[in-house]
């Protein structure tokens, strides 16, 4: 019997799919190992009667598996990364992501209509600062109501008729075989995903070099390399679930494009750019933080203290 390496996790379906991919990836490298999911229930996953942005940031979703990855109870840690602080804490790392998922956004809507068919009728159903900030831009009359749960649960409350849309991250919806539902695949140049939309990332503990190896096996470069780069952007600009804050990149030609959002809340001010760089790291990320850089200049810190008052 090899070495058992335990993988933490939430215990929500999504959450659950990613770790067991995670850990079949790893077992078709390390058939040798034992690999085992530690199922570890977050504060993000207890409160659901209350938008995100009100009640703390990104590390909702993460401080309870972290804590368990510091204290050692698990090895490895498996997230979806646009759930990610900017900053991890001392001794983790983010370590792997796997090949990237769909990243746009998905529009559910009653009669399988487009987001142009979309009225002020309608009820939209999201709790995502940025989304509500990017439809109020195309619509400042669209009715927003927030909706908190798992993909299961929201999908369950738009069929009872607590809403007639939702925009959800099209990944997780694939994710769990409910893409039927799925009336629109938007580009991102109508709805901007979140950084790292759809990437799967694995954190551990810096100096485990044995742990460090396994997870190299498994790591997507290209997805590595964008995803750096949209959360160098995020960070530059110091932006979490509060601020309505999108970006994007793509490889094209050999080239690595990284498209940026800044919108105020009722998405009447915003800044939009997009930079180009070679499909390298440490490139992409230097020319994410100039982007980033480019945005406070010309405002992005204003639009955000707007916010907070």
């Amino acid at each position: 019997m090899g070495r058992t390496v335990k993988i933490g996790t939430r215990g929500s379906k999504l959450a659950l799919y990613q770790a067991n991919l995670t850990k079949s990836k790893l077992e078709n490298h390390f058939p040798e190992l034992d690999f085992k999911l530690e199922i570890i229930h977050t504060k993000g996953d207890k409160i659901l009667d209350v938008a995100l942005s009100k009640i703390g940031d990104k590390g909702l979703f993460t401080k309870e598996i972290e804590t368990a990855l510091l204290g050692g109870r698990i090895d490895i840690a498996v997230h979806s990364m646009k759930d990610l602080p900017t900053l991890f804490p001392e001794g983790l790392k983010l370590t792997a992501v796997l090949e990237r998922g769909e990243p746009r956004e998905a529009l559910v809507s009653t009669g399988n209509r487009k987001l142009s068919q979309l009225t002020e009728n309608d009820i939209i159903a999201t709790s995502s600062v940025r989304r509500r900030a990017q439809l109020l831009k195309i619509n400042p009359h669209f009715q927003i109501v927030d909706i908190r749960g798992n993909v299961d649960t929201r999908i369950k409350k738009w069929k009872s008729g607590y809403c007639t849309a939702m925009i959800m991250a099209a990944a997780g919806l694939q994710r769990m075989g409910l893409e039927e539902n799925i009336s629109e695949l938007m580009n991102p140049q109508q709805m901007m995903p979140a950084p790292a939309q759809g990437i799967i990332a694995i954190e551990s503990r810096e100096n485990d070099l044995f742990i460090d190896e396994l997870l190299r096996q498994i790591n997507h470069k290209e997805t590595w390399i964008r995803g750096r780069a949209e959360y160098t952007f995020l960070e530059t600009i110091q932006g979490g679930c509060q601020v309505p804050i999108a970006c994007y990149s793509e490889i094209n030609d050999g080239l690595l494009t990284i498209s940026g959002m800044v919108l105020s809340p009722n998405g009447k001010q915003y800044l939009s750019d997009n930079v180009q760089c070679a499909v390298l790291e440490a490139e992409a990320v230097e020319t994410a933080r100039k982007l980033g850089t480019s945005f406070l200049k010309r405002g992005a810190l204003q639009i955000i203290a707007a916010l907070e008052r």
